[in-house]
């Protein structure tokens, strides 16, 4: 059997390579690769292995980012330092995910899983899917502060001082608790990406409001809500009726 092994820290790989020799004598090492640049060379130079052992963290990123820009054409068991729960998450449809330091026994156990699949490209399909979707929830950052100009300065803004974005003339402000206005290089498109979205909620086109932010909510017109902003006096911040829905669902978390 050809197998791949991908990580990059030397004993890890060491270790592993002498367990795979002494459970499987038949296994041939094609190679040990320690970056996503590395590996992805590899991949568009030969053929690809029958079993792939992947490290999560490599040296120059995340190992998810090879599949970004390589097909990559072979099952494969992840290992990786996060805790038994992140583990537990990661379990479902795949064929195993070996927690460092590898022990003889979970080693066993995942080679055996791998033994008894046989659709190798629907198990792939699966793996990916099921663990880029839980990597994503598990590793997503969402922006804790603004850095603003001020005159001369550079000033920067904690998210959680933000009472609401709005957007004006093509031009994109927050208002913070202290009532102040000021000019951010983003659109609302990327702001609603970039906030937190059990805190912030985007009501229309114009308005991302914080939930700290709401006084009142009044029905409106056409099944409309119309919003009391503490440090607005704009009296038309309407909920878009398209909106309204998940609006009252982000509202009832």
């Amino acid at each position: 059997m050809r197998v791949l092994i991908i990580e990059d820290e030397p004993l890890a790989a060491t270790r592993l390579k002498s367990l795979l020799t002494k459970l499987d004598t038949s296994m041939t090492m094609v190679d040990v690769l320690d970056s996503v640049k590395a590996s992805v060379n590899w991949f568009n130079t030969y053929q690809p292995p029958q079993l792939i052992f992947m490290d999560i963290q490599l040296a120059d990123g995340s190992s998810f980012e090879i599949f970004e820009k390589v097909t990559v054409k072979a099952p494969i068991i992840f290992t990786t330092a996060y805790d038994e729960y992140a583990i537990k998450a990661f379990k479902v449809n795949s064929i195993d995910y070996l927690l460092k330091p590898i022990d003889e026994d979970s080693l066993i156990k995942a080679l055996d899983k791998f033994r008894s699949l046989n659709e190798v490209q629907t198990i792939q399909q699966t793996i990916l899917a099921q663990i880029g979707s839980t990597m994503q929830q598990l590793t997503q950052r969402y922006k804790e502060r603004f850095v603003i100009k001020v005159g001369d300065h550079l000033k920067f803004i904690d998210v959680g001082d933000i009472q609401y974005f709005y957007s004006e003339e093509k031009i994109t402000f927050c208002i913070t608790n202290d009532k102040r206005k000021h000019i951010l290089d983003f659109t609302l498109d990327q702001l609603d990406e970039l906030v937190d979205p059990s805190k912030f909620s985007r009501i229309n086109r114009k308005y991302i409001v914080s939930i700290n932010s709401i006084i009142d909510v009044i029905s409106h017109t056409n099944s409309r809500l119309k919003l009391i902003l503490k440090a607005s006096d704009d009296n038309d911040v309407i909920v878009a009726r398209e909106r309204v829905q998940s609006f009252k669902n982000w509202l009832d978390r």
